[in-house]
């Protein structure tokens, strides 16, 4: 069993998915087992996204994950990482698989609906900044 850390975005929740992005993780045997919405500060966000600061895409994303509240969230299950990936499809929602969350719900590679953890590694990272271990629970 892995865990991973998913991030469904401000476009997402703007546009009342929550539900329908939460429903596709469970109907493929992840576990909800942690949640909860926050508005990332400036500096918040500027931390976690740390690792695209020499990128010409930094402060956009910045400025777009501060720009409204989030849900972050704890996936545990079989090949989690790899398998929340599978469910989110492509970054770029043009050339995501039909069927796939950003598919269905991403306006741009800028706007994409939802993030998660890329490898096992930087999902213990990323979980440890947004939770502390008394909040995740196995189920």
């Amino acid at each position: 069993m892995e865990q991973t850390l998913s991030i469904i975005k401000p476009d997402a929740i703007e546009k009342n998915v929550i539900g329908k992005i939460l429903k596709r993780f469970e109907k493929n045997n992840l576990k909800i087992i942690a949640a909860k919405m926050l508005h990332l500060t400036k500096d918040q966000a500027q931390k976690f996204y740390l690792v695209h600061k020499d990128k010409p895409f930094y402060n956009s994303l910045v400025d777009f994950m501060t720009s409204g509240p989030i849900l972050v969230s704890v996936l545990d299950g079989d090949n989690a990482v790899s398998k929340n990936r599978e469910i989110m499809g492509a970054t770029n929602p043009e050339n995501a698989d039909e069927g796939t969350i950003r598919k269905d719900f991403a306006t741009s590679i800028e706007k994409n609906a939802v993030h998660g953890s890329d490898s096992l590694d930087n999902a213990k990272i990323e979980i440890s900044f947004f939770f502390k271990e008394l909040e995740i629970f196995s189920r």
